[in-house]
């Protein structure tokens, strides 16, 4: 019965890291476009969308849809719809590589640059804070932390391709 009680134990505490993790990303999240609206006077009227393809457009480019919407898992239509606001407001640019001039790729203008800097700063922090909370564990404890999490992500996984299999 002590492995039963175990088990309900952490998966009472995985429930509520959850719902911690999904009010810190919430407030994270204003907090990134906050800053990021105090960085450039009120000209961003940017969601966390259209900052999270900044930054993988800032990290992969030059970078096609395709690409950048198996990177950031959204729909080809999604990034378009992103892509065409982002051009429009001067943060990315379209082009073309010189051996395929029939696909279109993306880049950052250097005011897309900005931004992909602030955001990376603001990215930085976050994942000291998390480097420093992990530092407290032996290896040995991070190895089955490593474990668990590796399984869980495979378990997620393997329920969402259940799901999608279903409709």
């Amino acid at each position: 019965m002590e492995k039963a009680t175990s088990v309900q134990h952490v998966y009472d505490l995985l429930i509520k890291m959850n719902h911690q993790l999904e009010q810190h990303q919430q407030r994270e999240s204003m907090t990134i476009l906050e800053e990021i609206h105090e960085h450039f006077d009120g000209i961003a009227s940017l969601n966390l969308t259209d900052v999270h393809v900044i930054d993988c457009i800032g990290r992969h480019e030059p970078i096609n849809v395709t690409t950048l919407a198996d990177r950031i898992e959204l729909s080809k239509g999604t990034v378009s719809k992103v892509s065409t606001k982002l051009l429009k407001e001067g943060w990315i640019r379209r082009t073309q590589l010189n051996d395929n001039k029939k696909e279109i790729y993306f880049r950052l203008t250097p005011l897309g640059k900005r931004l992909f800097l602030v955001h990376e700063r603001l990215h930085v922090k976050v994942q000291q804070q998390l480097f420093e909370f992990l530092n407290r564990y032996s290896s040995e404890e991070l190895n089955v932390l490593k474990r668990l999490l590796s399984d869980g992500v495979d378990l997620l996984e393997a329920m969402e391709w259940q799901d999608k299999s279903l409709d």
